[in-house]
């Protein structure tokens, strides 16, 4: 399928090392790619969501504005900056990354914060950490207040409480819940085949506003339960 990308609106998006080659060997490597996300991402005005930065992965949660080739210029900038870092330090030459980076739209109200979730929780998963808030590299830690915090607030966070101290306490125990197997198969399935992370009715919508057939599946919703 050709890549979707909705003006004004979330998008799942993981880029992988050429051949899963690694692309992070040390801190310093990781450094360099949040400190180009923040300047790229604030000059093409494209919002980060969250972010995880996994050693020859990376997944980004952005929201491109009205200009929806934006998000493609900034991968394609991520992706240059960090191929030319790498090959100067390694007196190399070649790509660093996969060609095509995998892309899905997301449904604000009801996959949003799932998404998140699945994003902060993704060095979890791999057992490379015991919990989201021990690992450096991913945004949990921002949006907890333990680092510096310049990621965009995403509406469906900012739903959950009207403080920022309740909306913390609320998110970290919804992460601490996991990611159902159902929502997992979703989004992974998702990223794969370039569709979209949504219910059948917003399906519908993206069908009509585009005016193209969109292959459909029909997930269930995702467990609304927030703490």
């Amino acid at each position: 399928m050709a890549r979707v990308v909705l003006p004004h609106m979330p998008h799942h998006v993981v880029q992988r090392g050429h051949n899963r080659q690694v692309v992070f060997a040390g801190a310093e490597d990781y450094e360099r790619y949040l400190e180009d996300l923040r300047e790229l991402s604030a000059a093409l005005e494209i919002r980060v969501y969250a972010y995880c930065l996994m050693t020859n992965h990376v997944h980004l949660l952005l929201g491109p504005g009205e200009e929806v080739a934006a998000m493609g210029r900034l991968m394609k900038a991520l992706a240059a900056r960090a191929t030319r870092y790498r090959n100067r330090l390694e007196g190399r030459s070649g790509t660093l990354w996969e060609g095509r980076y995998k892309s899905s739209p997301v449904q604000t109200e009801t996959y949003l914060l799932a998404c998140t979730r699945y994003i902060e929780l993704n060095p979890v998963r791999a057992r490379m950490v015991p919990a989201a808030g021990d690992y450096v590299w991913s945004s949990y830690r921002q949006r907890m207040g333990e680092e510096d915090c310049w990621i965009d607030p995403d509406p469906a966070y900012l739903d959950l409480a009207n403080r920022e101290a309740e909306r913390r306490a609320r998110y970290a125990r919804f992460v601490e819940q996991g990611v159902p197997e159902q929502e997992l198969t979703l989004m992974r399935e998702a990223l794969q085949r370039g569709q979209l992370t949504g219910n059948p009715r917003f399906v519908d919508e993206v069908e009509q506003n585009l005016g193209v057939g969109v292959e459909r599946r029909r997930p269930g919703r995702p467990s609304s339960r927030r703490g």
